[in-house]
């Protein structure tokens, strides 16, 4: 086979790299101004940001992690720069199609070099905080979260926008599904839908035929669905995440599923209702609870996890009874109490005016819910034919 030579490589192409978003460049801008006064209040003198969650936020939108899981950049903070780290391999790919015209700086190394030395580099002889432990620094991962959970105009009508694919996917999905498809088949239609439209999954749950009784946290399996299916999904796009889940039946609902779905969604509407600006998650909680005491399972909420704030991660912060974190104007917040065999899950921004849903339902029956003197209408059960 003859080989020719090669000749030098070209520089990238205009149409590689991205148009300047002024938009996001200023966002950019205004939050490093939030990290330089909390520089200042700490006495830190730079931050060293290595999780997925931060790198997004201050990015407005650009991720630093692989399809596994792995990191492959970290930002250095000081009030006079903002620096990315980084070996050469990714550093073309960062700043060409998504930090163009941001205003950061770039320290690289050949992808040979441990990249942890190029950060203990930055470390050496300052007094740096850190968003995750890591040595040589102080760990301020927890406070760092209260920069995350409000969100900007910008990220707010991105979780509109994420959160209106995100629930057409789950309703498409569970309107075209066949009874008798396993729920590994059912979860490849859903990715289908998702991926195309540049939502990562990060978490897909197709449960079937009372799944969720025992095994809360199930994900798929080779196992038909033949009764009933609820299927969940939360994914990201451009740093924010949401989370929705829908329920079908093949013919009307038995009352194992019925009764526990009703109960579940009660328990959700109430959360959405004192999910209120100032109240601390503890005040919220005594109301949700009252309602899993007076249906007569009152610990049922022991058995999974209730809720959490989103953002720029999948979860912020994970809801508690001791939770004592005020909730924050223009935060995200997803619900997603579950009964037995019922489980519900939608997401909504929390203004001072009161909870908007950003994942209402689109092509799906719902139901209304009296809480207090307010209406708050939810998905019902999507009843298909039997066939």
């Amino acid at each position: 086979m003859p080989l020719n030579e090669l000749p030098p490589q070209q520089l990238a192409l205009s149409e590689e790299i991205r148009a300047f978003d002024a938009a996001r460049a200023d966002e950019v801008e205004a939050k490093h101004q939030l990290l330089i006064e909390y520089l200042h209040l700490k006495g830190f003198d730079a931050l060293l940001l290595q999780s997925p969650e931060m790198f997004r936020w201050l990015t407005a939108g650009a991720s630093n992690q692989r399809l596994d899981g792995r990191t492959f950049a970290a930002l250095f903070i000081t009030r006079e720069a903002r620096v990315v780290l980084c070996s050469q391999v990714d550093s073309p790919q960062l700043f060409d199609r998504d930090l163009n015209g941001f205003g950061f700086l770039l320290k690289e190394r050949p992808w040979t070099d441990d990249p942890e030395s190029l950060r203990q580099d930055c470390l050496r002889t300052r007094r740096v905080g850190s968003d995750i432990w890591y040595p040589g620094a102080i760990n301020v991962g927890g406070e760092l979260v209260d920069f995350r959970l409000k969100l900007t105009a910008r990220e707010q009508q991105l979780a509109r926008e994420v959160g209106a694919q995100l629930t057409h996917a789950v309703e498409a999905t569970g309107r075209t599904v066949s009874r008798g498809e396993s729920e590994l088949e059912i979860m490849g239609q859903l990715s289908h839908r998702l991926l195309k439209h540049g939502i990562r999954p990060v978490q897909l749950q197709i449960l079937a035929d009372g799944r969720t009784q025992r095994y809360r946290s199930w994900t798929a399996g080779p196992d038909a669905v033949n009764e009933h299916c609820t299927l969940v999904a939360v994914g990201g796009r451009a740093g924010i995440h949401v989370g929705v889940a829908r329920t079908i039946s093949f013919g009307a609902p038995n009352a194992s599923l019925q009764d526990p779905f009703d109960i579940a969604t009660l328990l959700q509407a109430t959360g959405i209702h004192f999910s209120t600006v100032g109240w601390r998650f503890e005040e919220t909680w005594q109301r949700v609870e009252r309602i899993y005491e007076k249906f007569g399972v009152p610990d049922e909420w022991r058995l999974a996890e209730q809720g959490e704030f989103l953002g720029c991660g999948p979860c912020e912060q994970r809801f508690t009874p001791r939770c004592n974190r005020e909730i924050p104007s223009d935060s995200l917040l997803c619900w997603h109490p579950s009964v037995r065999s019922g489980l519900v899950m939608d997401t909504c921004l929390i203004h001072a005016a009161g909870p908007e849903v950003v994942t209402p339902a689109m092509n799906w029956p719902t139901v209304s819910v009296r809480v207090k003197t307010k209406e708050i209408t939810l998905p019902a059960i999507l009843i298909r034919e039997q066939s």
